[in-house]
């Protein structure tokens, strides 16, 4: 685990959740959901909706424990997304909360390492203590890469912000209202990770059409 409190700092970082042989299991399987499928700016969403690989995983012990010790002991999986930056994807994420996006509930997304993941290739970097408040997603979103939600240039205090460089199989957990970002990749050569999130099954909360697999993975959902 790692030195960063989810509670205090709205992250966590989990080491050598998987192994680097699964990770690499794991992008084949990607390879072969993407085939003949467009895949928007370097994202594919809906891996567990369309293969049992990523069903299984989203229920994966290794990834559930330290979930509930953020969420709680009753855990719903929502949806999964790849995320891959190559010599063609290559951009930076801008800083920006992922509440905006849903509202309702809170949740939690697992930001799951699958290659190596270093600043000079597009690692994250978050804001420690961001996630007591929301705060004003009013950036420019014309260049086209997507983040219609984001914070304007110059909003963040980078010196406050922590870089977090991750092997093959390990995991950042992070709150929705934690600011984060991505270095660009600046390698030409890929970086892939996966993203999946999930929410508190105890909580009344909206339904969204892109959490076609949501299911509860640990304990029972609110009746």
């Amino acid at each position: 685990m790692s030195n960063y409190d989810f509670e205090q700092d709205g992250f966590t970082v989990c080491r050598g959740l998987l192994t680097a042989s699964e990770c690499a299991a794991l992008k084949v399987e990607i390879e072969r959901l993407l085939l003949n499928r467009p895949a928007h700016s370097g994202v594919f969403v809906g891996l567990a909706a369309n293969s049992p690989v990523f069903r299984a995983l989203a229920a994966d012990p290794r990834l559930l424990d330290p979930l509930e010790r953020a969420i709680g002991p009753n855990i719903e999986f929502l949806s999964d997304k790849v995320v891959f930056k190559s010599a063609a994807v290559d951009f930076g994420s801008p800083w920006h909360q992922d509440y905006p996006y849903w509202h309702g509930a809170h949740k939690v997304s697992v930001w799951l390492a699958l290659d190596e993941a270093t600043p000079e290739n597009g690692c994250l970097k978050l804001l420690p203590g961001s996630h007591r408040s929301s705060v004003a997603h009013d950036g420019d979103a014309s260049d086209g890469n997507g983040f219609g939600h984001r914070l304007a240039d110059g909003a963040v205090d980078e010196s406050r912000a922590v870089t977090v460089m991750c092997e093959p199989g390990d995991a950042v957990l992070f709150h929705d209202l934690t600011l984060h970002a991505s270095f660009p990749n600046t390698t030409g050569k890929a970086r892939w990770a996966l993203i999946s999130t999930y929410r508190s099954a105890a909580e009344p909360d909206l339904e969204y059409d892109w959490a076609s697999a949501a299911h509860v993975v640990r304990g029972r959902k609110s009746a």
